[in-house]
């Protein structure tokens, strides 16, 4: 496969939600090439860990070192688990290469193509009240973007939704400890670590910040005849906040607002921004309803004469959101279509190539 099949995605990691009564995950993605494509920030094997699908963790095989992405990932993290992480993150680099090999002269794939081999693992738990929940887990590699082989989880065997895989469930299949331990740390160690980290996070959060909000309006894209009004919500911390656009008091319904939905501003804190088309000689009584966990009252805004006119202003807020994400974080590479790392213990798996 030509580089021009390579679909490449910036990984515009979401929030870390610190409230408990949620669902949280912990997910870690490995993605290796088969032969480099000598392009900037893409490199032949990344790793990198996703607490509630935000990075906090990253490996490339240049640099050869596993670091922290989060602050309080680095405060709370001792030097060991750094260089263990490290000597972890190099022996599946090694893995992969040699299993890309075998998966490569399996399909008879030509040397000469680019290819990639991925995998993704890691859990998912609710702490509604304060108990730990095992919603799920995930245990999944792809070739060229596409599904290679998966466990399942509660009947503890692989999965090989393509005959080339076939080769590969057979022989794990057959190593019953292999199969335990894997649920075993899907549910169990995989489940620890992301409690523990939960708990650094929370720690972290224990300052919070409050909501900047701004109100602005602008000739609608779809209607020239109408308006249409944006309340933006930024820099405020912690993830839960409560938005309304009202209209003489009374909240409008989800259905006729557009929302950016909560989105990470790349410093910690996060944004929210909700619009609504009106006619423009029917603008009168509409305001913004913030309310947030930092705020001793509720922020209400109206739409005045000073907030017409702020397109540029808008524009500039979020694309200067995306570029700080799209530096902050990884690319993840992708072919053919978007697939959906190594937790901090050491996995066995390594020492089962993919023959």
């Amino acid at each position: 496969m030509g580089l021009c099949g390579v679909v490449v995605m910036l990984s515009l990691c979401g929030a870390l939600t610190p409230a408990l009564g949620d669902k949280h995950s912990l997910f870690y993605i490995y993605t290796a090439l088969s032969k480099s494509v000598h392009l900037p920030g893409i490199y032949d094997f990344t790793a990198m860990g996703l607490l509630d699908d935000r990075e906090i963790d990253y490996y490339n095989s240049k640099d050869q070192v596993k670091i922290p992405k989060q602050d309080w990932m680095r405060e709370n993290m001792q030097p060991d688990y750094w260089e263990k992480g490290t000597q972890s993150r190099k022996s599946k680099e090694q893995w992969f290469k040699v299993s890309m090999d075998i998966l490569m002269q399996r399909m008879r794939h030509s040397q000469t193509d680019l290819h990639v081999l991925q995998w993704r693992v890691g859990c998912e738990i609710d702490d509604t009240n304060g108990e730990i929940t095992y919603l799920s887990g995930i245990y999944e590699y792809s070739y060229d973007g596409s599904e290679f082989l998966s466990f399942d989880d509660e009947n503890m065997r692989w999965v090989a939704p393509v005959p080339a895989a076939e080769p590969t469930k057979r022989k794990w299949d057959d190593v019953a400890i292999l199969n335990q331990y894997t649920k075993g740390y899907l549910e169990k160690e995989c489940v620890d670590w992301l409690s523990k980290f939960m708990e650094y996070v929370k720690e972290s959060l224990r300052t919070h910040t409050p909501p900047d909000v701004r109100v602005f309006a602008k000739k609608s894209l779809s209607d020239p005849k109408k308006l249409t009004l944006t309340c933006l919500v930024t820099g405020f911390y912690p993830k839960d906040m409560r938005l309304s656009v009202r209209k003489f008091h009374n909240p409008l319904p989800d259905h006729l607002l557009t929302s950016s939905g909560v989105r990470p501003n790349g410093d910690g804190t996060y944004q929210l921004r909700k619009s609504v088309d009106v006619q423009e000689e029917d603008k009168a009584g509409y305001d913004c309803y913030v309310n947030h966990v930092t705020l001793k009252e509720t922020i209400i805004k109206q739409w005045d004469g000073d907030s017409f006119g702020g397109l540029v202003v808008i524009i500039g807020a979020v694309v200067g959101v995306l570029l700080v994400l799209g530096a902050a974080v990884g690319l993840i590479i992708f072919l053919k279509k978007k697939r959906r790392n190594d937790t901090p213990p050491q996995n066995n798996h390594q020492n089962y190539t993919l023959m």
